[in-house]
């Protein structure tokens, strides 16, 4: 089994869902970098924006500011560095400073020079499912259409991708993302990991995150309260195991020590069933 990589997020931002304000400061987003690779993350995403329900967006000075020294940092240090950004100018500025992956939650949507900056570096992009900027997407998370939100999806990724191709993109370097969470009710979410299906069947690499989501909260609620952020993991590592089962391309974490746990149980168990085997 060839096992997903692990992506660790460096939230630069004062007001992201899971650890708003706990890596603002350069220093400490470099030094926690730094720690998710020691357990075992294999690119590092580092975001200036928050994008969480209902999130206000930065200025492009403020997201340059957070994203590009931590970057710069990192990549000298030899670490695989993926920059958060539905930018251009913040995706141009991060590959300058050694970022290998350009991961958009917009897909391009956001901005339109996003393809071309994407298509000139030869970058990785990983385009996601989004339908609308975070402060009223929840407007847009109906999904009627016959196939439920797995079709919709794949349909709106699909056209993402003409348009990748279209703009110089080349196909080896696109990662299509289904969007847990954005512009998608806790069903929607469900609905979709149960489903993987229709999107990898448009013959791409798949990330997924789904770390600490509000959807894993409603499901854990006690007394009514969604449970609370940090204490999430618990489920997340299922999902990790079950992902990886599905042979997705990446994980998105926050919690890197237990994706990575979870991973090599499962990678000993097919040691275990030998060649050709069936685990037991």
């Amino acid at each position: 089994m060839k096992l997903p990589r692990l992506m660790g997020v460096v939230n630069v931002t004062p007001d992201s869902f899971s650890d708003g304000g706990r890596w603002l400061q350069a220093d400490a987003a470099i030094a926690h970098g730094r720690e998710l690779v020691a357990q075992g993350a294999d690119i590092i995403d580092i975001g200036g924006e928050s994008t969480r329900p209902g999130a206000t967006r930065p200025l492009v000075t403020e997201e340059l500011d957070r994203v590009v020294p931590v970057i710069t940092a990192l990549a000298a240090e030899g670490v695989r560095v993926s920059v958060d950004t539905m930018r251009a100018e913040v995706a141009e500025a991060a590959i300058a400073a050694g970022a290998a992956i350009v991961n958009d939650v917009s897909g391009g949507l956001a901005d339109a020079r996003m393809y071309d900056v994407v298509a000139a570096a030869g970058t990785t992009y990983v385009a996601m499912h989004w339908r609308a900027q975070a402060d009223h997407m929840r407007d847009f998370a109906v999904y009627d259409e016959p196939g439920g939100v797995a079709t919709a999806v794949r349909d709106e990724l699909a056209a993402r991708v003409d348009a990748m191709l279209a703009a110089g993109v080349e196909r080896d370097r696109i990662v299509l993302d289904p969007g847990l969470g954005f512009a998608k009710r806790p069903e929607h979410n469900w609905q979709l990991l149960h489903d993987l299906d229709p999107v990898r069947a448009l013959g791409f690499p798949l990330l997924v995150g789904a770390s600490r989501k509000s959807f894993l909260g409603t499901l854990l609620a006690s007394g009514g309260s969604p449970r609370p952020v940090g204490e999430r993991e618990h489920a997340n590592t299922a999902l990790t195991v079950l992902l990886a089962q599905q042979g997705v391309w990446g994980l998105r974490v926050h919690d890197v020590l237990a994706a990575k746990d979870a991973l090599r149980v499962l990678e000993r168990l097919d040691q275990a069933a030998g060649p050709g085997g069936d685990r037991p």
